[in-house]
């Protein structure tokens, strides 16, 4: 019945996979045009910044045409998880690690079209360094045929060893005003705190960007957007940043093209790491931590949605150990699944939620 009241909506409100690959490339562009404005940029960046958007997702999307199909020929499969939506069990058979290309390319076009800036080299180390994280808990999961890769743990530490060696870099080579976090015309000066919640900020983000991949299309796209966004933020102070932050929207975007639905392939916890690792750093290298929160917002919802429910199970929790749902599944895009909501209308209206949300964080920034 669902299947069938969702195939008789008109397709504004139900959209394809490839109109939605359509709306994030205009959104993408109207970002860049809209914020550059903004920023006292020429439109677009003077088109630097454009050809790195462009030229990544190109080259991504064609590289995939090649990865995709041997992904499918090693048997690396996506293993669906038994207790998430039935209409996801579907996908099973569909290959995963998709991040194993879509983030190098990125990384590599973005370097090497810096001309090796040390700010880009080190924030594409973190990204590589993530990805390898959500590598390995992929492979894991591939070998073992479970959805048990690394455990909490093991992630976690690998995580926190991570940030904290990005940190001591900052704090030997970043700006002597690294620890003071702007907050719109507010200059909240936090000294040694600054490290503790950076450290919490590349590891939670990294988190949440892996807990919103969960629906065709969705960490990819959002990621995106928020690249751009960042991206554009910080265009004045920082290009070379810029630069990277439209690489690997490109990267994002040149993805999509494969992940969209109905998904060729998945990105994984290899790709998903990658992406969150990736902001925070960004925003964490260039004082942006504020304008990092308000572009995450899809990101920090997701997370939020899980830490409710799991608090609210435990909280509801009777004599016999069970206790009450908030939602009827978390993350949040499960929630709408569940409600009734396809997976493109949770994609695409969560395109345009994240839209208006870097618009509003250049605005208050």
């Amino acid at each position: 019945m669902a299947n069938a009241k969702s195939s008789s909506l008109p397709s504004w409100k139900n959209p394809s996979g490839k109109t939605l690959l359509i709306l994030l490339w205009a959104l993408a562009l109207a970002l860049m045009a809209l914020l550059s404005s903004w920023a006292g940029l020429p439109w677009l960046g003077n088109g630097k910044l454009l050809i790195a958007l462009g030229f990544t997702a190109l080259v991504t999307a064609l590289i995939g045409m090649a990865v995709v199909p041997m992904l499918i020929n090693l048997k690396a499969s996506q293993v669906i998880q038994s207790d998430g939506p039935q209409s996801h069990l579907k996908k099973a058979g569909t290959p995963t690690m998709g991040g194993i290309f879509f983030v190098p390319v990125a990384v590599v076009i973005a370097v090497v079209g810096t001309q090796f800036n040390p700010d880009v080299m080190v924030v594409g180390l973190v990204t590589l360094g993530y990805m390898a994280i959500g590598w390995v808990d992929d492979w894991q999961i591939l070998k073992y045929k479970s959805n048990k890769g690394l455990t909490p743990k093991q992630k976690l530490f690998l995580q926190v060893a991570i940030a904290v060696i990005f940190c001591a870099w900052l704090f030997f080579y970043g700006p002597t005003d690294i620890t003071n976090i702007r907050i719109m015309q507010f200059v909240l000066p936090l000294g040694f705190l600054f490290w503790l919640v950076a450290t919490f900020a590349l590891v939670a983000e990294s988190n949440a960007t892996n807990l919103t991949d969960g629906v065709d299309g969705l960490a990819a796209g959002t990621g995106a957007i928020a690249f751009v966004g960042l991206g554009l933020l910080v265009a004045k102070d920082n290009p070379a940043l810029a630069f990277f932050c439209c690489a690997m929207a490109g990267g994002c975007i040149g993805f999509v093209h494969h992940n969209h639905n109905p998904a060729r392939v998945f990105m994984g916890d290899t790709g998903s790491l990658a992406l969150g690792g990736s902001l925070a750093a960004v925003g964490i290298m260039t004082g942006n931590l504020w304008g990092l929160l308000l572009i995450s917002g899809i990101f920090l919802a997701e997370s939020l949605s899980v830490i409710a429910q799991v608090g609210y199970y435990k909280a509801t929790k009777g004599p016999d150990g069970v206790g009450k749902r908030l939602l009827k599944m978390a993350p949040i895009h499960h929630h709408l699944e569940l409600s009734g909501w396809t997976e493109t209308q949770i994609v695409g209206s969560f395109y345009l939620i994240n839209t208006l949300l870097a618009i509003v964080a250049m605005a208050t920034v």
